[in-house]
């Protein structure tokens, strides 16, 4: 009958399915998505419009991180909702109040502003400006941001951040905000009011490849005549106040047309929209984050323009957000391999593994200890029967200890096969158990060589003597 197998071996095997298991588990755990939840805004802007296509494009690409996006109905919104901890990412801007919890990941899109009046302005809405009579204040007339004072502007766009952005220019030349009427119109009827002549002044804040800006400053051209471009010539002193503004220059023809809207290079201000992470957030995952958005950014241009925007943050330590570590390392090709961020994990696994297969190695064998013991004892009986073997005067005797051997004989093979007795002892043992055979296989052939009177009075006499 086969043999039962001992509690030791399902304790080892038992040992190396909890380890195989904790590695695996360890290892689907360090590689399973991440999924982020990222604030934007508002519903079908542009913003929108691409964590949409990035969200698809890590989707397809069976990325490492994830994304959620959260709707939001602006950039003020989606940062509040980072500062409260309810998502992981936001889409910013960066003129306003940028949560303390933030950390730039990447610059989505620089924005710049655009001021200019219509041509044929005079027909405009401020007072007396349809009028042009002396004394009033014609809106063609305006060359200059200084002379917006007693002039309706026009703002695109319902976010109150662009009114606020004006009022800084304003004040930087010396307008106070209150002698300027302010008007904003979604961006859907800023074609519309243009043309029904709503304001004297317009402003617009967005890429410079805007649909939206370039819509309305074609819709703000007449019989021929492009509309006139307010230069923001104080933008460095405007930079330099405010760190989130950075001055910049709008290209001649940057909004096409005949002739070229505008004409000649026009100076203005410019500020960004960023992605940023929450902070505290894993640095491996806001660098595999960022790894997937520019790998991602290349694979959509073709499809989707807007990606092109995306840039890397600013990474000096004066930046106006400053920048998440993780997005750090990405740009400073310091972004770590599965190696470097687990290697020291991997190194403590093997430890355990060793330190394991020690343990259970000791184990084994302490839970053999009684059968080496046992196996010690059959070893000696069978050299005492050596002894015995040579001094029988009966074939009887020789028998039951030839029996006896062949018992001590399958209990050592069994204790060597389940690993308590090593090679070594087996061989001792085999040396022994020869011996015993030529002590018996002699003992036997002077026995029949005696006549049987003879084992007769021995037998007895020992039997006496004991």
């Amino acid at each position: 009958m086969p043999r039962p197998v001992k509690p030791a071996v399902f304790i080892l095997i038992a040992a190396a399915l909890a380890l195989f298991g904790a590695v695996a588990g360890g290892y689907y755990f360090a590689m399973r998505p991440v999924v982020l939840h990222i604030a934007v805004g508002p519903a079908n802007s542009d913003d929108l419009k691409v964590v949409q296509a990035l969200t698809q494009a890590f989707t397809q690409n069976h990325s490492y991180v994830r994304l959620r996006p959260v709707p939001t109905e602006g950039a003020a919104e989606s940062a509040q909702a980072l500062a409260d901890g309810k998502v992981d990412l936001a889409i910013v801007r960066g003129d306003l109040n940028v949560p303390k919890n933030a950390q730039a990941v990447a610059t989505l899109r620089k924005n710049v502003v655009v001021l200019w009046v219509p041509a044929g302005a005079a027909q405009g809405s401020s007072k007396g400006s349809s009028k042009g009579s002396k004394g009033k204040k014609k809106a063609d007339n305006i060359t200059k941001i200084s002379q917006l004072a007693g002039h309706k502007v026009g703002v695109i766009g319902r976010t109150p951040a662009n009114v606020n952005l004006l009022k800084v220019i304003l004040q930087q030349y010396g307008v106070d905000p209150e002698k300027v009427e302010t008007i904003q119109f979604p961006v859907t009827e800023a074609t519309d009011a243009i043309k029904n002549h709503k304001a004297d002044v317009y402003l617009a804040a967005g890429p410079l490849n805007s649909k939206i800006t370039s819509d309305a400053v074609a819709a703000s051209t007449k019989n021929g005549e492009a509309p006139t471009f307010l230069a923001i010539d104080s933008a460095d002193a405007i930079a330099q106040n405010h760190s989130e503004y950075e001055s910049t220059d709008i290209p001649a023809g940057a909004f096409g047309g005949a002739p070229d809207r505008p004409e000649d290079e026009v100076k203005t201000i410019s500020f960004n929209h960023h992605i940023v992470a929450r902070k505290g957030l894993s640095d491996t995952t806001v660098a595999a984050f960022t790894h997937q958005l520019f790998a991602a950014r290349q694979q959509l241009l073709a499809d989707f323009p807007l990606a092109a925007k995306i840039e890397t943050p600013d990474t000096d330590k004066d930046a106006a957000i400053p920048v998440h570590p993780g997005a750090a390392a990405f740009v400073d090709g310091e972004e770590k391999s599965f190696l470097d961020r687990y290697s020291d994990y991997i190194w403590w696994g093997l430890m355990a593994l060793s330190a394991t297969g020690s343990v259970g190695a000791w184990f084994a064998g302490y839970l053999k200890k009684n059968e080496r013991n046992n196996n010690t004892s059959l070893r000696e009986r069978l050299l005492d029967m050596i002894t015995i073997a040579r001094k029988s005067d009966a074939t009887e005797e020789l028998d039951k200890l030839q029996a006896e051997a062949d018992d001590i004989l399958r209990s050592t093979l069994a204790c060597f096969e389940e690993g308590a007795i090593e090679h070594g002892t087996l061989t001792a043992f085999n040396i022994a158990l020869e011996q015993f055979h030529n002590a018996v296989a002699d003992r036997k052939l002077i026995l029949m060589s005696l006549p049987q009177n003879l084992q007769r009075a021995g037998a007895q006499l020992r039997a006496t003597g004991s």
